[in-house]
């Protein structure tokens, strides 16, 4: 299964500058996701972080691991924001951060869902660049209705 932006746009309800997941390119719904997030000079964090040696923050790789957690959820439960739902970043847990990604780089991220009870689910998340490690965390996200204008 493949989403390109326009798709996932359907999914995450972020928007410029914090939508973080840019193509899914693998997806077994209820179980996986693989997501990319290009890393681009343009990135506004990188302003201030660090202007003369810019790396995404570590906070930053978390939330987009969570988003593309978010397209799993909203996917495998045939919902989306439109309809009234939301996935909410409760927490996260185990996170280990190992090296810094920098512009230029290709952020992959692998999700699988580890628990789903009564619309809270547990995710296990590893990002990499080029095959290499650099990090990976439990995320916790809880799926709510919301009132739609």
């Amino acid at each position: 299964m493949l989403l390109d932006i326009q798709e996932i746009k359907e999914y995450l309800p972020q928007r410029y500058p914090f939508l973080l997941v840019d193509r899914v390119v693998e997806m077994d719904l209820g179980k996986s996701i693989v997501a990319y997030k290009n890393v681009t000079n343009n990135e506004p964090y990188f302003q201030g972080h660090f202007p003369h040696e810019p790396i995404m923050p570590g906070v930053l790789i978390i939330e987009a691991c969570a988003q593309a957690a978010g397209v799993l959820g909203f996917k495998s439960q045939d919902k989306k924001p439109k309809d009234g739902y939301r996935y909410y970043f409760v927490g996260c847990d185990d996170v280990r951060l190992r090296r810094p990604v920098v512009p230029g780089d290709q952020l992959r991220m692998e999700v699988n869902v580890i628990t789903n009870r009564r619309g809270i689910y547990k995710f296990s998340a590893r990002a990499s660049v080029d095959d290499e490690l650099v990090g990976n965390m439990s995320i916790i996200c809880a799926e709510r209705q919301v009132v739609v204008d």
